[in-house]
């Protein structure tokens, strides 16, 4: 089966790309710099002939409001209107947990928008909602960080391995369409301030982690539950202390710039 992964040299998709090669599938990844851009709509047309599902990782360059809207909002729309042309069967997305109860955020604005599209398409269609990945969790606290202090709201939060998001992705673009979404997360949830506080301790960061009711994240002010999943998530194999101690945990800290 050809599967073309939007946003397929990134931390995401790249492992998505080679775990479906792995077992005989075609995947092809689009990016940017594989010549596929769908802000422009370069490349679409080439790279989805003969493709069966699409699965959309990508990101957008800018986080500022205006820039993050039209990005998900026109790829889209260019994604939806090749795929039906190539008569894909299949588009697959990935979004993030909790993004309907932070309209505050404009980041957030703009993956509901996404979705709304992709729901209302030509395209039979399955979305997963993730939070987010232990790998980003140094770069939240880089955001947070006021002068030589970090602030973070002291909510739950239920981060998730990368490879645990790549194997939902897998079993979900080689199933037939959900029509619907599904929530992904790690196994255990924490306060957010305290799992940003033993990930900077791993890495003998000195900066101070402040507990902080106002502080925001994407934006938005958070409440107790607005960034962990239902009782109906998938939960991930890895636990947070167990990918700290890998060499993966310590690597990733040199990588953290990657997209998803």
């Amino acid at each position: 089966m050809k599967i073309v992964v939007i946003g397929g040299t990134g931390l995401i998709g790249s492992k998505l790309v080679t775990k479906l090669n792995a077992i005989g599938h075609k995947a092809v990844a689009a990016a940017p710099n594989t010549g596929v851009n769908t802000l422009t709509g370069e490349g679409l047309a080439e790279v989805l002939k003969g493709a069966q599902v699409v699965v959309d990782v990508s990101n957008s360059p800018s986080f500022e409001d205006v820039a993050v809207m039209n990005f998900f909002q026109t790829s889209t729309r260019n994604l939806l209107s090749y795929e039906a042309a190539a008569g894909v069967g299949h588009h697959v997305a990935l979004s993030i947990v909790g993004s309907d109860r932070l309209p505050e955020s404009g980041y957030l604005r703009a993956k509901v928008a996404q979705e709304k599209l992709i729901k209302e398409g030509p395209i039979p269609y399955s979305i997963i909602h993730s939070t987010q990945f232990f790998e980003f969790v140094k770069r939240i606290a880089d955001e947070a960080t006021v002068g030589s202090t970090v602030h973070l709201p002291p909510v739950l939060f239920q981060p998730i391995a990368s490879d645990d998001v790549v194997s939902a992705l897998f079993e979900v673009a080689t199933s037939s369409p959900l029509n619907g979404a599904i929530e992904i997360a790690g196994p255990e949830a924490f306060r957010f301030d305290e799992l940003i506080r033993q990930r900077l301790n791993a890495l003998n960061d000195s900066r101070e982690v402040v507990a902080d009711p106002k502080a925001r994240y994407f934006g938005a002010e958070l409440s107790e539950r607005s960034i962990v999943p239902g009782d109906m998530a998938q939960l991930g194999k890895r636990r947070f202390e167990d990918w700290l101690s890998s060499a993966g945990g310590a690597a990733v800290a040199k990588t953290t710039s990657q997209g998803a």
